[in-house]
């Protein structure tokens, strides 16, 4: 299944100044699926190593030289590397933390050699002593789940991922197109961007089947919970990730997950949670300008989950739950469409950046507002919604355009896409103008080319 981060990979592989890459991801999003397709495209061969299976290989990285390396590996696993013609892949790595300080040796000294390591748990690694870092000398690809797009282009609907890319703001989708979207996304809120379910899915077509993979993946990355040491107690560390679906989309109260549990211990697992990247923080931010991380609380925030699909799971809800409401944005109150948005907002930056998401809240007595996510596209702070209803009805959303003056804002629900530029409407209060973007939900992966298109219209 082709990913997008494949073209990033094709510039790394072509930059003059490439250092050995490093792919961090939690478990079973695609990493290794994802090296071996581009090495199939673009190397005559791939050396993999897995360090969790092959422990013992770490020693023949244990020399400051390069080149000795290579001839060791070469002896090895008789198969040639100097000819510039195989793919280094070092898989698990976190398994072998002292394979990292080579990776400063080959950037320095074999430039030329293209190394990819990759590691499901790797932050735990860059925790431990006396672990150091090749500060420098290595890049990194943030790879999350597939997005919609993705699941389409697998679903064989290039035509489909083609009439997105090119749509215009401005332009108009004719109702037919419109439904057959809508229905494909409903399957995705099922199947959700893990690869293998995905797959499962796509071959059988038997929902049955993509469950069970489903409740599977679930299985394995509790099983890890055993690998993040002693930090935290394993049974908290269950009942954590056994919430966390369950409270996507509201504020992250300690309380609310156990009354037996202290704050400081919880917060100590949901640590973990976030290192495994199976579930990421939503700081809420002041937006007083960029970056947006700048200025957040780090006590106020709410959590995404990893995966759709897997939220789905975790809430009991299968494809006919989401075909009996016409309205797929009311769906579970809507906390699953805003983890659908929210997982591709995170990972719609470029791939070397670190996922990072924000919202807005303000609590004031009489006049609270809180808008869904905050984004930042150049030098503009964009806020952004997930809500059903007219115009009129968005008062957080306009709250925040009276006080921050953003210009741009975008609001996703189940309808056809439109342009609205007018005045905010609130009682009381000064008219400043804006400019609504409202998108339907397929169309998130064309947030930020249609934010800019818009920007420079108007």
């Amino acid at each position: 299944m082709y990913r997008f981060a494949s073209e990033y990979l094709k510039k790394w592989k072509s930059s003059k100044h490439r250092k050995p890459l490093v792919i961090r991801g939690a478990r079973q999003v695609g990493k290794t699926y994802l090296v071996r397709f581009f090495a199939g495209e673009h190397f005559d061969r791939l050396l993999e190593i897995n360090f969790e299976l092959e422990p013992d290989i770490a020693l023949l990285f244990s020399s400051n030289k390069p080149h000795k390396i290579i001839q060791l590996l070469e002896l090895q696993f008789n198969i040639p590397i100097s000819d510039g013609k195989t793919l280094i892949f070092l898989d698990e790595i976190q398994a072998a933390p002292e394979v990292f300080g080579s990776l400063r040796y080959f950037y320095e000294e074999i430039p030329e050699q293209c190394i990819i390591a990759a590691g499901s748990l790797l932050e735990f690694a860059f925790e431990e002593p006396p672990f150091s870092m090749p500060v420098g000398r290595i890049e990194y690809l943030y790879l999350g789940p597939m997005q919609f797009e993705e699941f389409l282009l697998a679903s064989g609907k290039d035509n489909l991922v083609s009439f997105l890319t090119d749509f215009n703001y401005q332009d108009s989708i004719p109702d037919p197109v419109h439904l057959q979207f809508i229905e494909l996304m409903r399957t995705f809120f099922v199947t959700g961007g893990m690869p293998e379910p995905v797959s499962i899915y796509l071959e059988s077509r038997s929902w049955q089947e993509c469950e069970s993979v489903k409740h599977a993946l679930f299985t394995t990355f509790q099983d890890d919970f055993n690998k993040y040491g002693r930090r935290v107690k394993n049974q908290r560390l269950q009942l954590l990730f056994k919430k966390m679906p369950l409270v996507v989309g509201n504020k992250f109260k300690y309380v609310n997950i156990s009354r037996h549990e202290r704050a400081g211990d919880v917060a100590k697992a949901l640590n973990l949670l976030c290192l495994a990247h199976l579930v990421y923080r939503v700081y809420h931010s002041s937006c007083a300008g960029i970056p947006i991380g700048a200025t957040v609380d780090s006590k106020k925030f709410k959590i995404i989950f990893l995966d759709v699909g897997l939220m789905s799971t975790a809430c009991g809800l299968n494809l006919l739950d989401y075909e009996k409401i016409e309205d797929v944005i009311l769906i579970n109150s809507g906390s699953i469409c805003e983890q659908y948005i929210g997982q591709h907002l995170l990972f719609s930056q470029q791939f070397f950046k670190e996922p990072e998401l924000h919202c807005w809240v303000r609590e004031k007595k009489g006049s609270s507002a809180e808008v869904d996510y905050v984004i930042a596209e150049g030098s503009r702070i964009v806020p952004v919604e997930v809500k059903a209803g007219k115009r009129g009805t968005l008062k957080s959303l306009q709250i925040f355009i009276q006080e921050k003056r953003p210009g741009m804002c975008v609001r996703f629900n189940s309808e056809a896409p439109s342009f609205f530029k007018g005045l905010t409407t609130l009682p009381d209060r000064q008219n400043t103008p804006f400019g609504l973007l409202s998108l339907p939900l397929y169309m998130v992966g064309q947030t930020r080319r249609l934010i800019v298109q818009a920007t420079d219209d108007t």
